[in-house]
């Protein structure tokens, strides 16, 4: 059994990875390069030391309910979306509550992470690191790597003809901070992701012209829900997630764009997606406002650059441009791990269920926080932290090396063949996955017997938004706080927006109306169709009915 754990970064990923360990009883040393805690939620004024940090006016995509520690809820009068600032408070809120700091060493790099020669039977690594110029090695019997996506910037230059030619100012989104310097300028924003709407709408409130560049188009979410509730709430549902699975993909498809254009016409705009391309959805609310105004302006991908202008595939020019930034992403690496396993661990589909490496015998070594989630990653990488941990201490089984890498690589085959899509980069249905790990713990709600024991419970879990604190009420690292922040998420939502009481004025809802007219007749079809599966039959006859009552 793991005793000592190596934990890499201390960022969302890795302060939950510590905490995780302390849960199992295993001894947790996080390293991480910086000198603080939080990763690229740490905001700092350059990006000289290379590690990637959040803008100055970032500003959450997720809601608190839905992005918290599944443990440790926001405060209550917390924003629902904040800004960076605000939530790197509740992270060290977060490690001050559960006494993490002195598991973390600062300024330290890691440099090596190698199999120990009896690796097969101890499954045991050596750990180099080096702090301050002194290098250190260290044994342990397993390593989580917390590193995340965002490594190293993705400046794909060699795909725009001309650029070289340029002679205005070519950065990537990681070295921006802020609209000071963009001044009067003309900018060309390359890429149409979350952060290159965010850049473009706020140099648009300085700059002399903002162009964004799309190649796909992306359908434009708002954090604001019909009735004023934040969005991620209204749609990550269970009963929702229910019925995407029974429809036809191509219903989902037209509801799904019927309702996307019902508040915005994207190709109106400019914003539809490109035909053949795969759905792609970014969160800004500003984004509409700003072209209706002019002052962003949608454009096609570039053809090709001069020394001062881009042509775009529409035969469009734009002259005298002065700035022109990419957003076009980030690669990862495990420049610290030995070949084969660094190369295998950059493949998706050779992680089990997006975690573990397939070719390890010896399941000591998990990757947290390397997926792409509907829904919140710091969830996700919470709920990967409290699996992996539970693999170290023999208390979960995975299956042997032999037969993951014999159906990864049979999938890799097939998808080199064009028999088989490639999904693994694809976002992963948030409940889907996130019940899928849970059922590894123990920890995945069950519907059916709460409708038995706790109708109120399960009428807020099936129905209500499927927040974190549900993987909390059954298994190991039940929460005797789960129940309460589940009954009370709403009012935690309203109370930072009750700033101004308005006498004899009729008190908002937890439920939408929609929901209240159909959330009877909906509640009987799936337990009409629960019940029909044989695992709610022997709920049923282990679940004496004496105890109801």
């Amino acid at each position: 059994m793991a005793r000592r754990v190596a934990v890499i970064g201390a960022g969302v990923s890795g302060l939950s990875s510590i905490k995780c360990c302390l849960d199992e009883d295993l001894e947790p040393t996080c390293f991480e390069r910086s000198n603080d805690i939080g990763g690229l939620w740490k905001f700092t004024e350059t990006s000289k030391d290379g590690m990637t940090r959040v803008y100055r006016s970032l500003v959450t995509n997720v809601c608190k309910e839905m992005s918290c520690y599944s443990d440790f809820p926001f405060q209550e009068d917390y924003p629902n979306y904040m800004n960076q600032g605000k939530f790197w408070d509740y992270l060290q809120e977060f490690v001050e509550h559960f006494d993490l700091l002195k598991y973390i060493r600062f300024r330290t790099t890691v440099c090596n992470v190698t199999k120990r020669p009896d690796f097969s039977e101890t499954g045991q690594w050596d750990v180099v690191t080096e702090t301050e110029g002194k290098r250190d090695r260290g044994v342990f019997d397993a390593v989580m790597v917390c590193t995340g996506h965002f490594l190293n910037p993705h400046l794909p230059l060699e795909s725009f003809p001309g650029i070289h030619k340029f002679k205005g100012q070519i950065l990537h989104s990681q070295e921006y901070k802020s609209p000071e310097g963009f001044q009067g300028k003309r900018v060309l924003v390359i890429g149409l992701g979350n952060t290159g709407g965010d850049v473009a709408v706020e140099l648009s409130r300085t700059a002399a012209q903002v162009l964004l560049s799309t190649r796909t188009g992306a359908w434009v979410i708002h954090r604001c829900s019909n009735g004023g509730y934040p969005y991620n709430m209204v749609i990550t549902r269970r009963y929702l997630n229910f019925m995407a699975q029974v429809l036809p993909s191509c219903v989902l498809n037209w509801i799904q764009e019927r309702q996307m254009n019902k508040r915005l016409n994207h190709e109106n705009y400019g914003l539809s997606i490109t035909k053949g391309r795969k759905p792609k959805f970014i969160v800004n609310d500003e984004l509409p406002i700003c072209i209706l105004c002019g002052t962003v302006t949608m454009k096609t991908s570039v053809k090709e650059f001069t020394e001062t202008s881009a042509v775009f595939e529409d035969g469009t020019v734009e002259e005298n441009l002065d700035v022109v930034i990419f957003t076009t992403g980030y690669t990862f690496s495990f420049p610290f791990l030995e070949e084969p396993l660094k190369s295998l661990c950059t493949k998706k589909i050779f992680l089990y269920k997006q975690v573990f490496p397939s070719n390890l015998e010896r399941a000591t070594l998990a990757i947290i926080g390397l997926i792409s989630l509907k829904g919140s990653i710091l969830s996700g990488t919470e709920l990967q932290a409290r699996w992996a941990t539970r693999v170290f201490r023999g208390l979960c089984k995975i299956p042997p090396s032999p037969k993951l890498m014999a159906e990864a690589t049979k999938k890799e085959q097939l998808i080199e063949r064009g028999v088989m899509k490639d999904i693994s980069k694809d976002k992963l249905e948030y409940i889907t996955y996130m019940d899928d790990i849970a059922a590894c713990i123990g920890a995945k709600p069950s519907v059916p017997f709460l409708f038995l024991k706790d109708p109120r419970l399960a009428w807020e879990v099936f129905f209500g938004p499927c927040t974190p604190y549900q993987y909390r009420l059954k298994g190991p690292g039940k929460w005797d706080g789960a129940r309460n922040a589940i009954l009370t998420q709403w009012d935690r939502t309203l109370k930072p927006l009750k700033t101004r009481i308005v006498p004899d004025s009729t008190k908002p809802g937890s439920v939408s109306h929609y929901l209240k007219v159909w959330g009877v007749p909906i509640l009987l079809a799936s337990l009409l169709l629960i019940c029909k599966s044989s695992l709610f039959l022997k709920l049923v006859q282990e679940f004496p009915l004496t105890s109801i009552w």
